[in-house]
C-alpha cells in the first residue's frame, strides 16, 4: 500500500483519464465541457501530490521504478505543461463531440511521461515511452478534417516508429553486453560494455533513437511539420512536454547507465548540440508561419539543453534540468498564445489556409492585448532576456560550460542566442508596430488563464530563482 501511495500522482492521472473516457460515453456534446474542467482538476490534484512528495526517495517493484528528486522534478514539468494545455483546451474542445477522447489521450500521454521519469529499468522506460508516444500520435491527428493535421500525425508516427525500433535495438545490445536491463546494474557492468563491440553499437543506436525523440538535427525532420500541422494546444504538449520526456530518459541512459562509454557519446552530443542550435536558429529566420518558427526555435533550445551532456558537471546538469522546466513554461505559453490567435483568425475566416501566418499577428497588441503581452514575455524569455526563466537557465548552463573549459561551445551558444533575437523581435514588431487589420477581439478566458499561469512561471523563475535552482541541483545529484 505504501508503494501505491508513492505513485499517487500517476494513479490520479490514470483514474481521471478513465473516468473522463467512460463519462463521455453517456453525455451529450454540449455537456461534455464539464469533462474539460474535471481533467484540469485531476491535473491540479496530481501536481499537489507531486509537490507534497518532494524530498521522498524510494525504489518500487523490484527496483524497476524509482521515486527521487530527478523523477519528481520532471513530473512537475510534465504536470505543469499538461495543466496549461488542459486549461487552454477548455476553449479548443468547446462543442466538440470527441472531448472525452482528447482529454483521455492528453492524460494517458502525461502518465507515460511520468512513468519515464520514474523508470529505473530500460524495458520499463521503453514501454512508458511508447505509451506516451502512441497517445501523442493520435493527438497530432485530432483534427480529422484537416489535411495538415493528418499529415502531421503520419509523419510523427513514422518517425516515432523508427526511433522506437532504434531504441529497442540499442537496449537489446546493452542487455546482450551487460546481461541486465536495470539502469544502475548496467552502470556497474561498464567493463563488459566497454570491452564488447555491442557497447559502441548500442551507443550509436541509442543516440539515433533519442535524437528522434528530442528532435536533434539530423533526426528532426518530423518536428516542424508535426508542430505546424497539429492543433496548437497539442503542439504545446509535444514541444514543452514530450520533448522533455526524451531528455529525462537520455539523462538516465547516458549519464547513469552508459557513463563508462562517456568518451564515445560526449563527442557525438557536442557535434549534435552545435549543429542543432545553429540549424534551428538559422532556418527559423525565414519562417512566416509562427508555429513553424517556434518549431525550429524548439530545435535550437534542444541544442542548448544537449550541452549538459557534453560538460557533465553538477552545475551544467543543474542548468540543463532547470532549462527543461523553464522551456516548459516558455514554449507551452508561446504555442497557447498562437492557439488564441488561430481562434481569432478562424472567427473571422473559417477557411484560412495558414491561420498562424505572421501577418495575422499584425496589431495584436490592440486586438488581443493580454495574448500579445504574454507572447512578448515568452519570446524574450526564449531569447534569454533578463529577468526571465530563459535568462537564468542560459546563464547557469553557459557559465558552467565556460568554467569547464568548453569556451568554444559557450561562444557558439551565445552567438546563436543573439541570432534568435531577430526572429523573436520580428513577432513583437508585428504585434505592436504594424497597424491592426481588424477590431479588438474578446480573448477567451481559458486561453487567458493558461497564459497568465505560464507568464507567472517564467517571471517567478526569473525574479526568484533560488528554490527552482535548488530543486534542479537536487535532481542533478541523482544523476551524479
Amino acid at each position: 500500500m505504501t508503494d501505491l501511495m508513492l505513485l499517487a500522482p500517476e494513479i490520479t492521472i490514470v483514474v481521471t483519464g478513465l473516468v473522463v473516457l467512460l463519462a463521455g460515453l453517456f453525455m451529450s456534446t454540449p455537456s461534455k465541457k464539464i469533462l474539460a474542467y474535471f481533467s484540469t482538476l485531476g491535473c491540479i490534484i496530481a501536481l499537489v501530490l507531486t509537490i507534497n512528495s518532494l524530498g521522498t526517495s524510494a525504489t518500487l517493484f523490484s527496483g524497476t521504478l524509482g521515486i527521487n528528486a530527478l523523477s519528481q522534478f520532471f513530473k512537475l514539468v510534465f504536470l505543469t505543461v499538461t495543466l496549461l494545455v488542459s486549461i487552454a483546451s477548455i476553449k479548443y474542445t468547446e462543442g466538440n463531440s470527441h472531448t472525452e477522447e482528447f482529454y483521455t489521450l492528453v492524460l494517458f500521454a502525461t502518465f507515460g511521461m511520468m512513468m519515464v521519469a520514474s523508470a529505473e529499468d530500460l524495458m520499463v522506460l521503453f514501454v512508458a515511452f511508447e505509451l506516451a508516444s502512441l497517445a501523442t500520435y493520435a493527438l497530432a491527428g485530432f483534427e480529422k478534417q484537416n489535411p495538415r493535421s493528418l499529415e502531421a500525425a503520419m509523419k510523427y508516427f513514422i518517425a516515432g516508429a523508427l526511433s522506437g525500433a532504434l531504441l529497442l535495438l540499442g537496449i537489446s545490445f546493452v542487455y546482450g553486453a551487460s546481461g541486465t536491463t536495470n539502469i544502475s546494474a548496467v552502470a556497474q557492468n561498464a567493463d563488459l560494455l566497454m570491452s564488447s563491440p555491442m557497447g559502441l553499437l548500442s551507443v550509436v543506436l541509442l543516440i539515433a533513437g533519442f535524437g528522434f525523440k528530442i528532435a536533434l538535427v539530423p533526426f528532426h525532420m518530423w518536428a516542424p511539420d508535426t508542430y505546424q500541422g497539429s492543433p496548437s494546444v497539442v503542439s504545446a504538449l509535444l514541444a514543452a512536454g514530450s520533448k522533455k520526456m526524451g531528455f529525462v530518459a537520455a539523462f538516465k541512459v547516458f549519464i547513469v547507465a552508459l557513463i563508462g562509454l562517456q568518451a564515445d557519446w560526449t563527442i557525438a552530443f557536442a557535434i549534435l548540440a552545435v549543429i542543432t542550435m545553429t540549424y534551428g536558429n538559422v532556418v527559423a529566420l525565414s519562417q512566416t508561419s509562427v508555429k513553424r518558427m517556434l518549431a525550429y526555435s524548439s530545435l535550437a533550445q534542444a541544442g542548448y539543453i544537449s550541452m549538459a551532456f557534453v560538460v557533465l558537471t553538477p552545475m551544467a546538469l543543474t542548468g540543463g534540468i532547470l532549462y527543461a522546466l523553464s522551456h516548459g513554461f516558455m514554449k507551452a505559453g508561446a504555442f497557447i498564445a498562437t492557439a488564441a490567435v488561430v481562434y481569432m483568425v478562424f472567427k473571422d475566416d473559417k477557411k484560412s489556409e495558414i491561420p498562424d501566418h505572421i501577418d495575422n499577428f499584425k496589431g495584436l497588441g490592440k486586438r488581443m492585448p493580454i495574448t500579445a503581452l504574454s507572447l512578448t514575455i515568452f519570446v524574450f524569455a526564449l531569447a534569454g532576456i533578463p529577468p526571465t526563466a530563459g535568462f537564468v537557465s542560459k546563464f547557469i548552463l553557459f557559465s558552467s560550460t565556460i568554467e569547464s573549459g568548453f569556451v568554444w561551445l559557450a561562444v557558439i551558444a551565445i552567438i546563436n542566442s543573439a541570432i534568435s533575437l531577430y526572429y523573436y523581435a520580428r513577432v513583437v514588431k508585428y504585434m505592436y508596430f504594424i497597424p491592426a487589420e481588424g477590431e479588438r477581439v474578446s480573448e477567451p478566458a481559458p486561453y487567458v488563464v493558461a497564459l497568465l499561469i505560464a507568464v507567472f512561471g517564467v517571471l517567478a523563475i526569473g525574479f526568484w530563482p533560488e528554490p527552482f535552482v535548488q530543486m534542479a541541483m537536487n535532481a542533478a545529484d541523482v544523476l551524479i
